[in-house]
């Protein structure tokens, strides 16, 4: 039988790299990797062309396009990969953020826990879903409560590591802030770990950052007991 033969831009070649990197998650900067011209193409080309390509992928996988069920999916995955779960890809949805005065004084620790998020698996492109965890001191501004929310939805709704997430998150914080007094906490399942691969359902990860003031270890600690279900 005649052998083969592969160059390296081949598809066999690249599966056969991709086989010899194995399950080996390869760290790289605290910014999401995207192209000078990610945003040059409008959202309406951007879904017309995933439509396409995601039908050929279909295809490929000997799925019937004629049945009524799937027909329309094609479309569907590119509505969704561009307006839903990749929105956070695109600095035009990143949340506008309003500070007041902290006219209170209150210079304590203020604590947003169990902000639920989904993400995806950049490795795989399959769900990464949990609870964040933010907390920062005032230096001397608020932030509208439900935006710790957003800030949190909007790095999550791309292509993700859970480490480089949770530095993102931070870094706005700190930024919008004007304060290195903040602290994340990510507890998250990865579907990349449940369904595939070792197939573990009952683990989790758990990734932190803390900054400023929360490097002091007492600081810590009452920030990782107000996530205690029993404040303990």
């Amino acid at each position: 039988m005649k052998q083969r033969e592969t160059s390296l831009n081949s598809p066999l070649n690249g599966h056969q790299h991709m086989e010899d990197m194995g399950d080996e998650h390869i760290p790289g900067s605290f910014e999401t990797p995207l192209r000078e011209d990610a945003f040059e193409m409008d959202d309406e080309l951007k879904m017309e062309l995933i439509e396409k390509h995601f039908r050929e992928i279909m295809h490929v996988l000997g799925l019937d396009l004629s049945d009524d069920s799937l027909k329309g999916t094609p479309c569907r995955v590119a509505k969704m990969f561009v307006k839903e779960i990749f929105s956070g890809l695109n600095p035009k949805n990143k949340p506008e953020i309003t500070l007041f005065e902290n006219k209170y004084r209150y210079n304590e620790m203020l604590v947003e826990k169990d902000i639920t998020f989904y993400s995806f698996c950049e490795h795989h492109f399959v769900p990464i879903w949990g609870k964040a965890h933010v907390a920062y001191i005032s230096s001397g501004k608020v932030i509208g409560l439900s935006k710790l929310n957003r800030i949190v939805q909007y790095y999550a709704r791309r292509p993700q590591v859970q480490e480089r997430m949770t530095v993102q998150i931070a870094n706005e914080l700190k930024a919008v802030l004007d304060t290195e007094d903040v602290a994340v906490l990510i507890d998250a399942k990865h579907m990349c770990v449940a369904a595939r691969g070792v197939q573990d359902t009952a683990s989790s990860t758990v990734t932190a950052y803390y900054g400023g003031r929360f490097k002091n270890e007492a600081t810590k600690q009452e920030f990782l007991r107000y996530l205690s279900p029993t404040g303990e």
